[in-house]
């Protein structure tokens, strides 16, 4: 079936509760986002705490990212087994356990261990969110659609610094006792409740995936919920369209990602591609170690706070304007966009920081270079929010086959959490070493993925997904 034959099938039907049932769906997003960015108002006042070093803190931060790798890569296995709505709130139940363990933490270790199970959460959430939307979203919306997933993201980081600014604020500092003795950060922590809550209850409230339900022999309700979503035009077809490509002769495994390419799948390389890249750019050092990082060269706490929102912000805004432009433009030009711009502003911090004038305490920006590097940092913030930020998770949503899609975004998810703890864990001793050196990193890895995608990444916008091919 044709894009346009599918606009035109779907004109008169409302796309009200499909958009609704995305919004519930990418809550996720949001919680993935809040649970991972909340630690940069915290990391501070943690290593007062605990008296820990650069190392140690390093781990703490991102040791979330070690269960969010485990939760990426079981998660689309238990997905397939037990259904989409189901994970959803498991990973609903391991982010509230999080938040009360991380808030209330007596010691470090114990921190690490709340933080490990909230990104089990974390995993889950960034497989289940962008592929429950590609499987019930009509494909002249799923780019959009598809693209809440980063908007809920960017949001709950946004959110995550106004919170720990207000908090900090209220306390006179990170550090500093807030309600009933216990230091601002951990208010900062346990503020994550509400959100997982209100997950929880919205799993509860949107149907299981139509793909999922035709796979287990659940015909009457995928055609219930198809009905709801596309409208009663066409169904039977849309049935036998997604029956044929299940082909559940077997059920879904690892062994049908197997391919002649290293031993996977060339179109598996492209999704692990994809999700590292998206990470190696050091996108989560801006949204980790901001605050610390404006610290570092001189800014106070308060400021360094300020411009971590403004960063959010800034997020925020190009987000919205992705999600207008993705399937509009399609996947692959935003890519190369985004690609382009986030080399020249890495290259320009890394500039900045090499000529900065380096003191015991660390580097220090003075004149203009403080401002350059304020403005080029959001800049990158721009390049990433509107292409490879939405575009990472629509693609690994959309572009695997039916009957592979949960193994290979399982696989791609635990490369992209896995490449976010490198990241994250690396950060602290290349900034100790040499904040140059650090960006210059990341906008060479920004350069590489410019030429990979004009290699390898094909357009997905407007193609059922029935119709992805391997």
């Amino acid at each position: 079936m044709s894009t346009s034959t599918s606009q035109i099938r779907n004109a008169s039907h409302s796309n009200k509760p499909v958009i609704l049932i995305s919004s519930i769906a990418a809550l996720a997003g949001f919680l993935f986002g809040y649970d991972s960015a909340v630690i940069n108002g915290a990391t501070e006042a943690i290593r007062h705490q605990f008296e820990v070093g650069p190392g140690p803190l390093g781990f703490a931060v991102a040791s979330a990212l070690i269960g969010a790798a485990v939760g990426a890569f079981f998660g689309g296995s238990v997905a397939d087994k037990i259904g989409r709505t189901a994970v959803m709130k498991i990973a609903a139940v391991l982010f509230l356990v999080s938040a009360l363990g991380s808030g209330l933490a007596p010691e470090i270790y114990s921190l690490i261990i709340f933080r490990i199970i909230g990104g089990v959460g974390m995993g889950v959430a960034s497989i289940i969110a962008p592929a429950y939307i590609a499987e019930i979203a009509p494909s002249h919306l799923r780019g959009r659609l598809g693209s809440l997933q980063q908007f809920a993201i960017v949001v709950g980081i946004f959110l995550s610094q106004l919170v720990n600014k207000i908090l900090a604020d209220l306390a006179g500092g990170s550090a500093e006792p807030l309600w009933f003795g216990a230091g601002a950060w951990r208010w900062m922590l346990l503020a994550e409740v509400i959100p997982a809550v209100l997950y929880l209850l919205g799993a509860y409230l949107i149907p299981e995936s139509p793909r999922h339900l035709i796979g287990t022999g659940r015909i009457d309700e995928a055609r219930a919920v198809l009905t709801r979503v596309l409208g009663a035009e066409e169904l039977d077809e849309s049935v036998a369209r997604i029956r044929d490509s299940l082909n559940r002769d077997n059920r879904p495994s690892f062994k049908d990602l197997r391919g002649s390419s290293f031993g996977l799948k060339p179109i598996v390389w492209v999704g692990i591609a994809l999700a590292v890249f998206q990470q190696f750019v050091g996108i989560n050092v801006v949204f980790y170690y901001s605050n610390t990082l404006w610290q570092s060269v001189g800014f106070s706490e308060d400021a360094s706070f300020v411009f971590s929102l403004i960063s959010a912000t800034v997020n925020v805004t190009v987000t919205i304007a992705a999600i207008l432009l993705v399937d509009k433009v399609g996947r692959r030009p935003l890519l190369l966009v985004g690609s382009g711009g986030m080399a020249v502003t890495l290259g320009t911090m890394a500039v900045v920081f090499a000529s900065a004038t380096v003191t015991e305490t660390g580097p220090v920006l003075e004149g203009a270079s403080g401002p350059i590097a304020l403005v080029a940092a959001n800049l990158f913030v721009v390049f990433f929010g509107v292409s490879w930020g939405p575009v990472m998770w629509v693609m690994l949503g959309e572009m695997f086959p039916n009957q592979i899609r949960f193994s290979a975004l399982a696989i791609a998810g635990f490369a992209q959490w896995f490449a976010n703890f490198a990241v994250t864990q690396t950060f602290p001793m290349l900034a100790d070493f040499s904040l140059a050196v650090a960006y210059g990193l990341y906008a060479g890895f920004a350069l590489l993925s410019l030429f990979f995608v004009l290699r390898y990444v094909s357009e997905t916008k407007g193609i059922e997904l029935e119709d992805m091919k391997e």
